[in-house]
Parts: structure tokens; sequence; C-alpha cells
């Protein structure tokens, strides 16, 4: 991809600032119109409870996933349009401005999971318990991370025996298979 923002060369590695950014944006917007409007529908001081706000999160990954299917095809299109499918050493001529779409959606999952995990565990634990019960939203998102790796490890296994080879390895990103594993 191209990683160029006019004249400066934006290193890749600098790609997971989007969703933090997103978080800044979203945090304000999410504190002062969505909170303050569902305060008015529920009649409630809360607005929405912790597990619907959790809900939304992950509602909100689901749609990043997708999102990311979408950017994932059409990066492909661009390397085969472009003749640059088999030559994994060129950037493509797309903008990584692409990948900003599904960090809107993953900022805005993170904010919205993590914030109603530590509301929620904070809330129903007793006084005396309360940094262990905070831990434990860290925990699970822990366990998650644990647990999309394994996942990974088990769609190459099972793909790995096909006639096409895994989905998720290889020396080129281009003959991935990442659009079907979102």
């Amino acid at each position: 991809m191209n990683t160029k923002l006019g004249s400066m060369k934006v290193p890749p590695a600098s790609l997971p600032i989007f969703p933090v950014i997103f978080i800044l944006i979203v945090a304000p917007i999410d504190d002062h119109l969505i909170i303050q409007f569902a305060r008015k529908v529920t009649k409630t001081e809360m607005g929405i409870t912790y597990l619907q706000r959790i809900g939304i999160g992950l509602v909100l990954s689901v749609v990043a996933m997708a999102v990311a299917t979408v950017v994932e095809v059409k990066r492909k299109r661009v390397a085969i349009h472009s003749g640059l499918l088999d030559d994994a050493t060129k950037p493509l001529p797309i903008s990584f401005f692409w990948i900003s779409f599904q960090y809107l959606f993953l900022g805005s999952a993170d904010l919205f999971t993590l914030a109603g995990l530590l509301e929620f565990f904070f809330s129903e634990t007793p006084t005396r318990m309360r940094s262990l019960a905070t831990s434990l939203s860290w925990v699970s998102l822990a366990v998650g991370y644990y647990l999309s790796s394994e996942i990974v490890s088990i769609v190459n296994s099972v793909t790995g025996n096909t006639s096409h080879g895994p989905w998720l390895s290889g020396a080129n990103l281009n003959h991935y298979h990442l659009e079907r594993f979102y």
C-alpha cells in the first residue's frame, strides 16, 4: 500500500494510532451526545446499561471485520489490475487510508466494550475487590487476543490441507485469503 501522506512517508508500524485517534474523537461524542440522548429515551441515569454498551462494542467489532473484508477485496483487485499480484516487493497504488475505515470501527468497538467491561466489573463487585475486578476486564481482553491467535493457527491448520494452501501464511500477502478469514 502507498503509505505517503503528501511528501511524508508514514511508517506502517504507526497505523495502530488510528484506533486511538478515533477513540479520542468518539469518546466525547459518546459522553455528550449518545449517552445524553439515551438518558432522555430510557429515562434512566445511565442511559444504556453496561451490558448494552458491551453489546454495542461487539456489534461494532463485527462491522469492523466486514469493512476489513471489503478493504481486502479492494486491495486484491488493485494488485490484480496493477499487475502486482505476484510482486510483493512493490507497494500497491492504493492509499493506506483505506485501512482507517476498519480502524474507525475497531476504535469505537474498543471504546464501548472496554468502557462497558470496566464499568460492569467495577460496579458489580464489593468495594474491597474492585481493583481485582477491574483487572478482570484486562484479563478478558488478553484471553481474546490469545484466542484470536489460536484461531489463526487453527485456520492455517485446516486450510493447509487444501490444494491452495493455508489462508493466512506464505511469503506474499496477495496470495493470502484474508477476505475469507474476516
